[in-house]
C-alpha cells in the first residue's frame, strides 16, 4: 500500500495545525493566498516562533501571486439549464432550489431540480479532448494523464449522497437570529442528493504512482478563474483536501443518476467528496496536485473558516464535515385548512452520522412527536420523512423538524454566529396559518 494509513488524521484542527507547522518550517505552500493571510493564521495559533527565518521564503512564495489581479466576472448567471422559477430562485451566479418542489421527486434530486453553485460560470468542457493530470511532488516519477475512457476503464463505484454548500442556510442567520453574515443568502435549498458513480480518487492516486510521503491532494476546477468584488484574482477554484480523506471515499465522478455528467453539475469529471462541504467536491476538474508539503488556498484560509467573536483570530480549522439540518417540503407561510388532515413532508441530514430520528413540531416548539423515516439511514445523504396534522385553532403558527444523529448531535434552537454565515444548524423556524 503505498500511503501509510497510520497518518490518517481525523481531527481537522489538530491537521491544520500541523501543516502550519511545516509552513513554518519551510515546508509548505500557499499559492494565491496572502502572506499576510498565514502570517495571521500563524501568530494567531501560537506558532510564530521563528518567523523572520521564513519571511524571505514566504516572499518569493507570494511575488507570483502578486500580479494575478483582474476586472471583475460578467454578472450574468453563467448557468446553462433551464431554471423555471417554480423550481429556481436565482441567486446572482447560482440557483436556489425551492424545498417545496422536491416533494414531488423521489430519493434523488433530478437533475432538473438540482441546485448550481457557480464561483464564475459554467465552462463547456469537450468531453472528448478532456484529460485529468495528476502531478507533485507527492508522486513518483512525473505523475500521469487519464482521459475519460481510461477512468470508465477503472472499476466504478457508485456513491448515493448530498452535496451541500456549506452556506447553506445562510439567511437564518439574519431572518431568524437577527445577526449580520456576508455570502450568497441561501435559505435551504442549496443542497441536492444524487447518485453518483464513478472512479476511486484513491485508485488513479495509486496509478499515478503515489508516495508514502504524500500530505495534500489539491484538485483544481476548469471554470475561469476566480476575481472578488475588490479586483483581485484568486485564480481556479481549487481546495486541499489531507490524503486520508481523498484515500477514503472520494471518487472523481462522471455520471450523475444514471446519466453522463451535465455541464452545470461538472461535466466531464467532478469530485465528490461525502459529508463534507460542497466546496470541497471540485466541479469541471483539470487537474490534481498531489504534494509531500501541506497546500493552502484562498478556500481553505480566508473562506471556509469560520470567523466572528466566538472564534479564534485565525478563525477555526478549515471546515470539513457537512453539520445537521432539516428541511419541510412546504411552502414558507403556507396556508392549511382547519379541520383536515395534512401530511407534512420533509428531508434531514448530516455530515457527521446517519440520521437516528426527527421530531415535529406543530406548535412552535412546545410539544414534539417523531415523524415517520421513509429511507434506510446513509452516511453523508438525506432521509426523507412525513407526519400527519389536523389542526384544529385557526391563526399563525409555527411547524418545528429537528433531527437527531447517530452521533447523539441533534439540532440547537440557536447556531453560533460566525461573520461568513457557514454551517447554520438550527432548528428553522417554518411559518404556516391555518385558516
Amino acid at each position: 500500500m503505498p500511503t501509510d494509513i497510520r497518518d490518517v488524521v481525523v481531527d481537522e484542527a489538530a491537521y491544520d495545525r500541523r501543516r502550519l507547522r511545516q509552513w513554518l518550517a519551510g515546508r509548505a505552500r500557499a499559492d494565491g493566498v496572502a502572506r499576510r493571510d498565514v502570517l495571521r493564521l500563524l501568530a494567531a495559533s501560537g506558532l510564530a516562533t521563528g518567523l523572520p527565518a521564513v519571511l524571505a521564503t514566504t516572499a518569493r512564495a507570494s511575488a507570483g501571486t502578486a500580479s494575478a489581479t483582474g476586472t471583475a466576472s460578467a454578472s450574468a448567471a453563467g448557468i446553462v439549464k433551464p431554471l423555471p422559477e417554480e423550481w429556481f430562485t436565482p441567486r446572482g451566479t447560482n440557483a436556489e432550489t425551492n424545498f417545496v418542489s422536491l416533494a414531488s421527486t423521489g430519493h434523488h434530486t433530478p437533475v432538473s431540480h438540482f441546485f448550481v453553485r457557480n464561483h464564475t460560470s459554467t465552462p463547456h468542457v469537450d468531453a472528448t479532448a478532456w484529460t485529468l493530470k495528476v502531478w507533485g511532488s507527492g508522486l513518483a516519477g512525473d505523475g500521469r494523464q487519464f482521459t475519460l475512457d481510461d477512468l470508465k476503464r477503472l472499476p466504478a463505484v457508485t456513491r448515493s449522497c448530498v452535496v451541500e454548500c456549506a452556506g447553506n442556510g445562510r439567511s437564518f442567520f439574519t431572518s431568524q437570529q437577527g445577526q449580520s453574515v456576508s455570502g450568497t443568502a441561501w435559505t435551504l435549498g442549496a443542497i441536492g442528493s444524487a447518485g453518483w458513480r464513478g472512479a476511486r480518487l484513491a485508485d488513479v492516486l495509486r496509478l499515478a504512482g503515489l508516495r508514502r510521503d504524500a500530505v495534500d491532494v489539491l484538485p483544481r476546477g476548469l471554470d475561469a478563474d476566480y476575481v472578488t468584488a475588490g479586483g483581485t484574482n484568486l485564480g481556479r477554484v481549487r481546495r486541499p483536501l489531507p490524503i486520508a480523506k481523498a484515500l477514503d471515499d472520494v471518487i472523481l465522478a462522471y455520471e450523475m443518476n444514471g446519466e453522463p455528467l451535465p455541464p452545470d453539475h461538472g461535466a466531464p469529471v467532478r469530485l465528490i467528496v461525502p459529508s463534507w462541504v460542497g466546496i470541497a467536491s471540485i466541479k469541471w476538474v483539470g487537474d490534481i496536485e498531489v504534494s509531500d508539503e501541506p497546500l493552502f488556498s484562498p478556500w481553505n484560509t480566508d473562506f471556509y473558516r469560520l470567523f466572528g467573536d466566538a472564534y479564534p483570530p485565525e478563525g477555526s480549522s478549515p471546515l470539513s464535515r457537512q453539520t445537521i439540518k432539516s428541511a419541510f417540503e412546504l411552502p414558507w407561510n403556507a396556508s392549511l385548512p382547519a379541520h383536515a388532515n395534512h401530511r407534512l413532508t420533509g428531508r434531514s441530514w448530516s455530515g457527521a452520522g446517519t440520521i437516528a430520528r426527527v421530531e415535529i413540531s406543530t406548535d412552535a416548539g412546545t410539544t414534539w412527536r417523531r415523524a415517520h423515516l421513509h429511507d434506510a439511514p446513509r452516511r453523508g445523504d438525506w432521509v426523507r420523512w412525513s407526519t400527519n396534522w389536523r389542526p384544529t385553532t385557526t391563526g399563525p403558527t409555527t411547524v418545528l423538524a429537528r433531527a437527531t444523529d447517530t452521533t447523539g448531535r441533534t439540532q440547537p434552537q440557536v447556531t453560533q454566529h460566525n461573520t461568513q454565515g457557514y454551517l447554520f444548524d438550527a432548528v428553522v423556524r417554518h411559518p404556516v396559518t391555518v385558516v
